[in-house]
């Protein structure tokens, strides 16, 4: 374990969240190597050491200084009682931008309707304290007991329901399981420890890092438009253009066209295309943004 000061240990999250945490780091200007061997991968910043270790663990290990930070769920932040600076949230999950959700889960034809029907039950979840928590808050007395995973396969033979994390609900449905009540929603959250946000190198160096990555989500599902266009028809043009400002105007040589940039969503470019084109718009082109920084 390095001394350094001028060193950052940073944890990441081992499995679902791998990749689009990678992703991530990968455009916000970070390139990263692992290997399948080693939970240390390599990146291409002397200032930082990567450690790749669950994200269950994560939050517990950037408490007690093991790690200077860590990018890790909101959800086991809160199963671990960590006590660490959040520095911001990053709104991506495995599959979708949509947040994470802890449930209570029955199967479709199971008598429960509400949590209250759970009294002197059975309940299997990763979750043991976050799920303890949500029963006492409900004044439900029900044994909760740790499952490794595939908990979605223990009910109803072995448990009279779960609680278990989804995204869309899709796997859920295909195992013919319906959603009670939702206990958490949850985003992989960037945290500190307490010592790391103290001292002032780390502090700059993660508040750097927490830049970049905003910047990186920030240009997710967005694309550039650049293009020319006749003087004469700039008014029509910047007002079918879906832009969050006023795009970027540019006088050409020429005096009778302009040059004209923007940033719009990806998903409406195949609409804006044709129609910028009929209002006689030439040159255009769509170019992929690593970030948008504002």
């Amino acid at each position: 374990m390095s001394e350094s000061k001028n060193t950052l240990r940073l944890g990441l999250p081992k499995g679902s969240l791998q990749e689009p945490t990678l992703e991530l780091l990968k455009r916000a200007g970070f390139n990263i190597v692992v290997s399948s061997r080693s939970y240390r991968p390599t990146v291409d910043d002397d200032q930082l050491e990567l450690r790749l270790l669950r994200a269950q663990e994560i939050g517990r290990y950037v408490d007690h200084g093991f790690l200077d930070c860590g990018i890790t769920g909101r959800d086991w932040i809160a199963e671990n009682n960590a006590d660490v600076e959040v520095l911001t949230d990053l709104r991506y999950s495995k599959a979708t931008s949509k947040p994470t959700r802890w449930v209570l889960v029955v199967p479709d034809d199971s008598p429960v309707k509400t949590v209250k029907d759970l009294e002197g039950k059975r309940i299997a979840t990763e979750a043991v304290d976050m799920t303890k928590a949500y029963l006492a808050k409900h004044g439900v007395s029900a044994e909760v007991e740790f499952s490794w995973g595939a908990t979605e396969v223990k009910v109803p033979e072995l448990v009279d329901a779960i609680v278990d994390i989804t995204e869309t609900g899709s796997s859920l449905r295909a195992n013919k399981l319906r959603i009670v009540d939702t206990l958490m929603e949850s985003y992989p959250q960037f945290v500190s420890s307490k010592a790391a946000y103290a001292d002032a190198w780390k502090r700059e160096k993660m508040e750097t890092l927490v830049l970049l990555l905003k910047g990186a989500l920030e240009a997710r599902d967005k694309v550039g438009l650049k293009m020319n266009v006749p003087a004469s028809s700039l008014d029509k043009v910047v007002s079918t253009l879906p832009s969050a400002r006023s795009p970027t105007i540019s006088q050409l040589a020429t005096p009778e066209w302009v040059a004209v940039e923007t940033v719009i969503a990806e998903a409406v470019v195949r609409e804006i295309i044709p129609r910028l084109k009929s209002l006689g718009a030439e040159g255009i082109v769509e170019y992929p943004l690593n970030k948008i920084v504002h």
